[in-house]
């Protein structure tokens, strides 16, 4: 096997993305720290076209070398908004017809692998902060959450590893 070059790998223009038909999935980042992490959800949404990222609360917006280092100019393709608080972007969600899940560990929470997104339905995932997680309010305003299976020591990951678990999960059975 001989890996492809870059050229021979048919990629999308930043306009012909923009025209695409997305993943009906919106990523909201409720008070994320780490721009690098921000960035990592950009291109990983970039990768699987989901319809936006929602920046709230403390997370930075682009245009940041920082977020630029790690989304690789997916910040310009995928779509943004941001929020001052997290609350108004479920709000403006659930006006729009979405699915709230926030990604956490909790009482009634439901394991990833039983959880199968239904065609023609709009989702969004909420994913919290580095070390406090997503704030208990929007735990509260969410249709529920789901929670990633862990068997080690640890009882987080990533946030940016994290994304790109779920992000996976509804492209498999959205895009497939």
């Amino acid at each position: 096997m001989k890996k492809l070059r870059t050229i021979e790998i048919e990629r999308l223009s930043v306009e012909q993305f923009k025209e695409a038909e997305k993943l009906p999935l919106v990523v909201v980042l409720d008070d994320v720290r780490s721009m690098y992490n921000v960035g990592s959800v950009f291109r990983t949404g970039d990768a699987f076209r989901i319809e936006a990222v929602y920046l709230c609360g403390i997370t930075s917006t682009p245009p940041h070398t920082e977020i630029h280092k790690t989304a690789l100019g997916a910040e310009d393709s995928v779509r943004w908004k941001y929020f001052k608080n997290t609350l108004e972007a479920i709000d403006e969600l659930k006006k729009e017809g979405y699915d709230i899940y926030s990604i956490e560990q909790a009482h009634g929470s439901t394991k990833l692998q039983t959880f199968e997104p239904l065609h023609g339905k709009k989702y969004a995932v909420v994913l919290g902060n580095e070390v406090k997680g997503v704030h208990q309010e929007v735990v509260d305003a969410s249709d529920g959450c789901l929670e990633i299976p862990q068997f080690g020591t640890k009882h987080s990951m990533n946030v940016s590893v994290t994304a790109g678990i779920i992000i996976w999960h509804f492209a498999k059975q959205l895009l497939f």
